[in-house]
């Protein structure tokens, strides 16, 4: 089972000089309840916002430059190369970037994703989420509060059956 989880914004705005645009205490605690205790699959540049390793996660992290090796991670060139790390008992949780999740969610099975209900400026986006190929199976909303900048919405979205992989 291959999960995408990211928040993006209306306008699919991941980022901008990489680094959230937004801070959600909320969203940080979902990320936590669903990475816990598996294995987090990113770019070099997501891996690099990180305040640090993840407590209690795998960190895989995709790049294309030579000699890259951070404390705590298992290094890959190609997103093939690290799901055939991930055992098939388990799922595969790929965190970003915009690149990461642009081929990864033609094979994904489900995407986690937090919208932001803002238009935001950006320099990495999430791929559209075709409606033909995606299912969405759980809505929660979340309004803006003191604690939360902007209001957002808790989205789990299921491939459809008859939707291929490929």
């Amino acid at each position: 089972m291959i999960v995408l989880v990211a928040a993006a914004s209306e306008n699919n705005a991941l980022g901008k000089d990489n680094d959230l645009p937004w801070h959600l205490p909320d969203d940080f605690k979902r990320f936590k309840k669903l990475t816990a205790g598996n294995s987090i699959i990113m770019g070099r540049k997501t891996f690099e916002s990180l305040p640090g390793i993840l407590p209690n996660r795998r960190h895989i992290v995709i790049t294309r430059q030579k000699n890259y090796n951070p404390d705590g991670c298992i290094v890959v060139d190609s997103l093939e190369e690290a799901l055939s790390l991930i055992p098939a008992s388990e799922e595969a949780f790929i965190i970003g970037g915009g690149e990461i999740f642009r081929l990864s969610i033609l094979i994904a099975d489900r995407i986690e994703m937090t919208r932001v209900h803002a238009h935001i400026e950006a320099d990495a986006f999430f791929p559209e989420i075709d409606p033909e190929i995606w299912q969405l199976t759980f809505e929660e909303y979340h309004p803006n509060d003191e604690k939360h900048l902007h209001a957002f919405t808790f989205q789990t979205f299921s491939r459809r059956q008859d939707a291929s992989s490929n």
